[in-house]
């Protein structure tokens, strides 16, 4: 048995008793936003204000363009910088094809702003864009959320499918003003199809070996109420797992349309939050991608890791579809 470091205990309560409000982003793109909602509601209800956003990378079945999408791409919102926009909830945030971002549709959901990031240019400028709308938006916090745990994958997982977005987005919270406090969120383990969630809780455990783990958070009945709500309005399959295992799901379950299989049950519920720096260690797709250029830098680098990422399969789909 591998035994824990015995380093100092870390928790989450310090980052929120020193915030205000925080900036809560789904860092996978798609519907990671919803599921994002979880998280956001827990820090509420222990005293925090919140802001939702994401990533401007729409799954290839909502939006067939292989890639995430630069701002020059997106109707509607008001820039923040270079690489972050603030969507407003009447107007919402368009490709040009007239494709809704997850993002734009829980800006009408909520009622309220949500941010998009832009991760076209690399992490440090993805970086630039999160920094720049924290501090638009008064956010002392920035929590990055992701869901199904492919985002604290080793890489050699048989089933990692889609680790780009996930490795840019908490390389560039990693590279966030010491002063501005984060955290790394997974919720949903093994809701995506892709890590299982005995795979998830492996990743957790080295995490927590590493003095990364802080804190563990529960979705509740009322939160689980809403994020079905959320997902009748925004495309996602993985985010509303994570709501019916909240209400005791259990089981295989089909999803992306039979080609994958979620193994259900009461982890899923769950979302385990970890110290950025620590964990970081443990992370090496996030590691790896530091300091790329772009997004084709940051895909390139993992492929000399011998990691296919999402961008080789919606280009593939993009040219199978002519």
């Amino acid at each position: 048995m591998t035994e824990p470091d015995g380093d100092s205990a870390a928790s989450l309560a310090p980052l929120i008793g020193a915030a205000r409000r925080a900036l809560v982003l789904g860092i996978g793109g798609g519907g990671d936003a919803v599921g994002a909602l979880a998280v956001a509601r827990q820090l509420q209800a222990r005293g925090l204000e919140f802001v939702l956003g994401g990533v401007a990378w729409e799954r290839f079945a909502v939006d067939p363009y292989p890639g995430p999408r630069p701002l020059a791409h997106i109707q509607g919102g008001e820039r923040l910088g270079e690489t972050a926009l603030l969507i407003d909830p009447q107007e919402g945030a368009r490709t040009p094809e007239g494709v809704h971002f997850c993002e734009s549709r829980m800006a009408g959901f909520l009622g309220a702003p949500t941010v998009l990031i832009d991760i076209t240019q690399g992490p440090e400028a993805a970086s630039a864009g999160i920094e720049a709308a924290a501090a638009r938006l008064g956010c002392d916090l920035v929590a990055l959320v992701d869901i199904g745990g492919d985002a604290i994958a080793a890489g050699d997982e048989a089933g990692l499918a889609s680790p780009l977005c996930d490795a840019v987005m908490i390389a560039a919270g990693a590279a966030l003003p010491a002063a501005r406090g984060r955290f790394l969120a997974v919720l949903g383990a093994g809701c995506d199809g892709e890590l299982t969630p005995r795979e998830v809780s492996a990743r957790v455990a080295a995490l927590a070996r590493a003095g990364a783990w802080l804190d563990t958070l529960g979705v509740s009945g009322t939160i689980a109420a809403e994020i079905e709500r959320a997902a009748s309005t925004a495309v996602t399959e993985a985010s509303l797992l994570v709501a019916r295992a909240a209400r005791g799901g259990i089981g295989a379950t089909e999803i992306r349309g039979g080609l994958r299989t979620v193994e259900l049950g009461p982890l899923a519920a769950l979302a385990f939050c970890f110290d950025l720096e620590r964990a970081l260690g443990e992370l090496p797709l996030a590691r790896a991608v530091r300091g790329a250029e772009g997004i084709e830098e940051a895909r390139s680098r993992l492929e000399e890791l011998g990691v296919r990422t999402e961008l080789d399969y919606e280009r593939d789909r993009a040219r199978a579809a002519g």
